[in-house]
This record gives structure tokens, C-alpha cells and sequence, in this order.
């Protein structure tokens, strides 16, 4: 399998003898870097329709965000590029769902079983290729259907040789019976909850983004997660490995990228008046400020305002086709019960709403 390296050579050497991997990495078969139809929230939020302060984890003392996750275990795996998409994925869905119901959290051992091609491995992958290997198969199917496991076809790490994590049928959604000794199988689910893509892309990455100065940049990517949520971006983790808290401000920092994270919200210091992006990594809550950290904001510290991906959901299962525990039996007539549907919520994007709030107010003029 061949990767197109984005930024920096494949590993990194720290103190001491560790070398860390460059976990960002464009595979050969990722192809459609953005699939864009709706209006861009920047193209219709003004600057003074955003606040200086937003954070999707505490919206009126309620979050938004689905739950956190360790890349790292149960043994290490680099797929950052994964962890940060989903997430950010993930959380959108909440947010349509106004954080109302059990989180919805969808399956990274799928991204990595089905994904390597297109999306990534353990030896890195890119956040806008999760959207098109989503788009390709038409789903992804939530986490009690394929579970973290760290693992993917080229890792030897830990378990991982003795894992089988083809991309087949039994390896998107399974469950099984009771222990093999007592004859029990695992078998595949031709039935399960699952989400779709709608849309995805990068905020303007190319020929009309490189003129923007840092305002104009970071008013972007301000307007998109406060219109639709978090965002996936490349970053250089090498200052994050021992942050301690605080923003981070190191204008000595290289803008070369190795790591992707989600950026869930932005703030202004009240003391300082500096504005900061919110980031939520992959490292587990004993990372940083619980799984967070707050970086400088308007002059791409990190490279953190480089590539920034987004995507919106199509629909998503709130009420499934119900299987039996063994999972041979799947929504056929049972009790006298009649055979029951799927039923998936659409998503709306907020450009549709805006529109209507704008014709409406034509209307009254």
C-alpha cells in the first residue's frame, strides 16, 4: 500500500531514544477531497454574528460532545486521522439531536477494517478520507457493532497478528452467542444502526483560501463550528506530548504537521484578551485539561488552521430492526409482532434554516 506523505518525513525522533510516528498521511486511493453542496457558514455568518466565546462542551453547563477516547490502547495505534474525524463526526450527530438521548458513537475499528485504502491504517491516514470512505459505502456503523480494538491489517503491535481486521461483512457489524467450548459462534448482523455523510471538505485549503489573512481564516473556521460544530485538523504534536495546561503559545513551534485532533469550541482569556481554539486529542483524559487543550488562535500556531475538515451527517438510526441476542434473527415476525423498519433522522443544515429566517424577513419587508 502506498501513502502520499502531506507534511513532514515518516518519523520523528523527541528526547531520549522514542521516535514518533507522522501520523498524517494521504493514501493513494483517496481521491475526493471535498464533496460540497450546501452554502459554507462563513459565507453567511458576519463576523459580529459569532461570539468571542464558544464551547460545544459547555453550552448553558449542558455538553454536546460525545465521549472521549485513547487512541493508544489497547495498544498503539496511529490513527489519529480516524479518532479525530469520527469525533468530530460523532458530535454533529449529537448536536442535530440537541445532546437529547444516548450519545451516538460510531465505530473507528470499522474506519480501520474497511479503510486503508482510502481512509488510513495505524501507520496514519487523513480525516477528509474518513468522509469518502464513509460516502463510498453508503454507512458507518456505530461502535457496539465493530469496538475499538487498535488494530489494522499492516499493525503487529500487541494482539493485533492474531486479529482478523479484513474489511468483510462479519468485520462491520457482529455479536456472539456464549464461549466456542460450549459451542457457541460469532456472527455477522445483516441488520444494525448506522449513520451516513451528506457532505464533507476542507475550509478552503486551496487557491481560494491561500490569500486569506489569519482573521479571515480564523473567521472561518469560527463560523463552521459554531454553525455546525467541531472540526477535524492537522497539528504539529510535538509541543502537545508534555503540555501541561494553559494556551499554548509558542511562536517557535514548526507549522509542519504530524498528528490530527478535533477542535471543539474557541474562547477570548479574559485577562489577557487572547482568543484561543479548544482541542480535543486522542491521548484519554489524563492528557492535558482532561483530554483538552487551548491553543493561540489567529496565527496558525501548530499548523493548526492549515487543514481543517468538516463534515455533515445525512441520516442516522434512531430506532433499529431489532435481532435476537445470537443475532440469527433479525426483524422477522415475532409474537405476533408485525416486521419492523429502520426508522434514521435526517439531518438539516443550517444554511437551509438561515435561508428561511432571510426569506421570511424579505417577506415582512
Amino acid at each position: 500500500m502506498k501513502f502520499a506523505t502531506v507534511s513532514l518525513a515518516a518519523v520523528f525522533s523527541t528526547a531520549g531514544a522514542v521516535e514518533h510516528l507522522n501520523e498524517v498521511r494521504i493514501p493513494a486511493g483517496h481521491k475526493k477531497r471535498s464533496n460540497v453542496l450546501s452554502p459554507l457558514p462563513h459565507t453567511y455568518l458576519m463576523k459580529e454574528d459569532i461570539p468571542d466565546n464558544w464551547d460545544w462542551n459547555n453550552i448553558d453547563g449542558k455538553s454536546y460532545l460525545t465521549h472521549h477516547l485513547n487512541q493508544h490502547i489497547p495498544q498503539y495505534c496511529g490513527s489519529c486521522w480516524a479518532h479525530g474525524a469520527i469525533s468530530a463526526f460523532a458530535d454533529r450527530i449529537k448536536i442535530a439531536r440537541n445532546g437529547e438521548g444516548d450519545d451516538i458513537n460510531l465505530s473507528i475499528q470499522w474506519v480501520l477494517n474497511c479503510g486503508s485504502e482510502t481512509a488510513g491504517s495505524c501507520y496514519g491516514g487523513y480525516h477528509t478520507g474518513v468522509y469518502e470512505l464513509i460516502q463510498q459505502f453508503g454507512y458507518i456503523p456505530y461502535d457496539t457493532c465493530m469496538p475499538y480494538m487498535a488494530c489494522s491489517a499492516d499493525s503487529s503491535e500487541g494482539f493485533c497478528p492474531h486479529v482478523d481486521t479484513s474489511c468483510s461483512a462479519v468485520n462491520t457489524c457482529r455479536t456472539c452467542n456464549t464461549f466456542s467450548e460450549n459451542g457457541g459462534d460469532c456472527v455477522e448482523l445483516d441488520y444494525f444502526p448506522n449513520a451516513t455523510v451528506a457532505e464533507y471538505g476542507e475550509i478552503e485549503t486551496g487557491f481560494m483560501g491561500i490569500f486569506d489573512g489569519p482573521e479571515t481564516r480564523a473567521h472561518k473556521i469560527k463560523a463552521e463550528i459554531y454553525a455546525r460544530g467541531p472540526v477535524a485538523t492537522t497539528i504539529n504534536a510535538n509541543p502537545l506530548r508534555d503540555y501541561q495546561g494553559g494556551i499554548l503559545d509558542d511562536d517557535s513551534a514548526s507549522t509542519s504537521t504530524n498528528h490530527i485532533v478535533s477542535i471543539t469550541g474557541y474562547g477570548k482569556d479574559p485577562d489577557t484578551g487572547k482568543d484561543y481554539w479548544i482541542i480535543r486529542n486522542s491521548w484519554g483524559q489524563y492528557w492535558g485539561e482532561m483530554g483538552f487543550a487551548r491553543i493561540a488562535m489567529g496565527k496558525n500556531m501548530m499548523g493548526i488552521e492549515d487543514n481543517v475538515a468538516w463534515v455533515t451527517p445525512g441520516s442516522f438510526t434512531v430506532q433499529n430492526v431489532p435481532c435476537s441476542e445470537d443475532g440469527k434473527i433479525c426483524g422477522d415476525e415475532v409474537h405476533g409482532k408485525k416486521k419492523m423498519k429502520f426508522l434514521s433522522q435526517q439531518y438539516v443544515d443550517p444554511s437551509v434554516k438561515y435561508a428561511e429566517k432571510q426569506s421570511s424577513l424579505r417577506i415582512k419587508k
